[in-house]
């Protein structure tokens, strides 16, 4: 643990403040929580801002029992879409979310491992259309491969899920309809 902090600290990859709103509920009292908003797979550009922009309305909140820092890594959909390529035409779960997942937690472990953090998660697990058991192997590879703690989850069980819809509700959050990528 970093000697600065009472708290392990969190490198948090998060998909969207919906998801987001809950696991930092969740998480923010055992873990000082950083957000990497790194998400190249969110297209269009638009969509990308507009998601991202949705990070304050939590941030602004006066009732927020946590406080947390936000890193945001800018838009760049080249390095997803030239990964994806062949796969555009793959259903949601398929090999595309496959090489999705590696790419934005091996960036957020990355980023965990050089900046020193003490463990890094994402909240991708939250959704009901996620695979966590393979959310769960990349993190744990990626931890040893880059020598960084992992936090194994699955935030939508024991009722994770409703809760980030709830939340999302009261800070009047946009629920968008799709992961972020847009298949051919």
């Amino acid at each position: 643990m970093n000697e600065s902090s009472i708290k392990p600290r969190l490198l948090l990859h998060c998909c969207c403040a919906p998801c987001a709103v809950y696991v930092l509920e969740y998480l923010s009292f055992q873990y000082e929580c950083t957000i990497l908003f790194y998400n190249p797979n969110i297209e269009p550009e638009e969509e990308y801002y507009k998601r991202k922009k949705e990070f304050d309305k939590i941030k602004s909140r006066d009732s927020l029992h946590y406080a947390f820092a936000i890193v945001e890594c800018g838009y760049d959909n080249k390095v997803f879409s030239n990964s994806v390529d062949s796969l555009r035409n793959e259903q949601e779960g398929g090999a595309r979310c496959r090489v999705c997942y590696e790419l934005r937690l091996r960036e957020t472990a990355r980023r965990a491992a050089a900046e020193g953090f003490d463990i890094f998660a994402t909240t991708l697990s939250v959704s009901p259309h996620k695979d966590a058991a393979l959310l769960n192997e990349i993190g744990n590879r990626l931890s040893e491969e880059l020598n960084v703690g992992y936090l194994q989850s699955d935030f939508k069980k024991q009722n994770g899920y409703k809760r980030s819809v709830e939340l999302s509700k009261s800070y009047g959050l946009y629920r968008q309809s799709y992961c972020g990528c847009v298949s051919d």
